[in-house]
């Protein structure tokens, strides 16, 4: 399994170009099973990083360009009347996918927004009286555009809390950036030639084998602590819920998964509480401005993982 996950880091990396943390990032949500928002402006590689998860793990990906008129149904499906059977079909929308990049999420209206994330909360959805089961496995990739541009819909808190990360690619640094203009042929046909380095039966084990890597109850202590210090501090406008408790566990377990453990560190915990905890710590209208992680880092400051227990 680790050689297998070590060759996904490294061929995706050869598309989004200096990008390794946020890639890992982007793999332990996944290996841990959850969903994954990137919030950054528009042309940083969002869309070709999704692209590549899905051409190296064998993944059925669909991109839906989220606007203002789109409505639930253009996401989850509508039932079209058949004259031979003198009943209803269901035609499934682009919500039926392993891997749905949700582009610009906050451009359409709450309405849509909400039948997207309640999706992702119960990996099912009901239509007509009718219960329909996702695949397996159904990882949104969600792309939100900063709050202060125009045509934007804030994500609430409760929505945010959907998503087990939040990360941002943020600029490419110098080198990188050469390397992108000196080889932009070349990295279209990069991305489209990416194979699948893995099948999804290979996923779902991983993603098994990630609720198997070993916690202490030191390290349990530790995670509680921090957890409990947002709750009894006011400095932090939202504190943890217990739902991002259970995701900061798991993400956490998907870390030291990638480095080849079988068992979890404070460091793999202190590595994925920013992009875990940050935005549910600030407000909805504060995300935008949550890549500094100063309140994640105000956290790891207050909590000694030797003195948690």
């Amino acid at each position: 399994m680790q050689h297998q996950v070590q060759q996904v880091l490294k061929a995706i990396e050869q598309v989004v170009l200096g990008k390794s943390h946020q890639i890992r990032l982007a793999a332990s949500c996944l290996f841990a099973g959850g969903h994954l928002l990137i919030e950054d402006l528009p042309g940083m590689g969002k869309t070709t990083l999704s692209h590549a998860l899905a051409n190296v793990l064998s993944l059925g990906y669909r991109r839906v360009q989220f606007t203002s008129d789109m409505l639930p149904a253009d996401l989850i499906g509508i039932s079209i009347f058949n004259k031979t059977t003198q009943s209803f079909d269901f035609h499934k929308g682009p919500l039926f996918s392993q891997l749905l990049l949700a582009d610009e999420i906050n451009r359409a209206s709450p309405k849509t927004q909400s039948a997207l994330l309640e999706s992702m909360a119960e990996r099912q959805i009901s239509v007509e009286g009718n219960t329909y089961k996702l695949p397996k496995p159904f990882f949104v990739i969600a792309t939100q555009n900063p709050v202060d541009q125009s045509g934007t819909f804030p994500l609430p808190e409760s929505q945010l809390d959907r998503f087990m990360m939040r990360i941002s690619l943020g600029f490419p640094d110098a080198s990188a950036e050469k390397r992108m203009l000196l080889e932009q042929g070349e990295q279209a046909q990069v991305l489209e030639g990416l194979s699948a380095l893995m099948t999804v039966d290979d996923l779902l084990e991983m993603q098994r084998a990630v609720q198997q890597i070993h916690v202490s109850d030191a390290l349990l202590d530790y995670l509680l602590a921090l957890v409990n210090e947002t709750r009894s501090d006011r400095r932090y406008p939202n504190p943890l819920s217990p739902r991002a408790t259970k995701m900061l566990l798991s993400a956490t377990r998907a870390w030291a998964f990638i480095d080849g453990r079988d068992f979890a560190t404070p460091q793999d915990l202190q590595a994925v509480l920013p992009s875990v905890a940050e935005h549910r710590l600030r407000s909805s209208l504060e995300i935008s401005s949550s890549g500094d992680g100063q309140l994640s880092a105000r956290l790891l400051s207050q909590v000694d993982p030797d003195q948690a227990a």
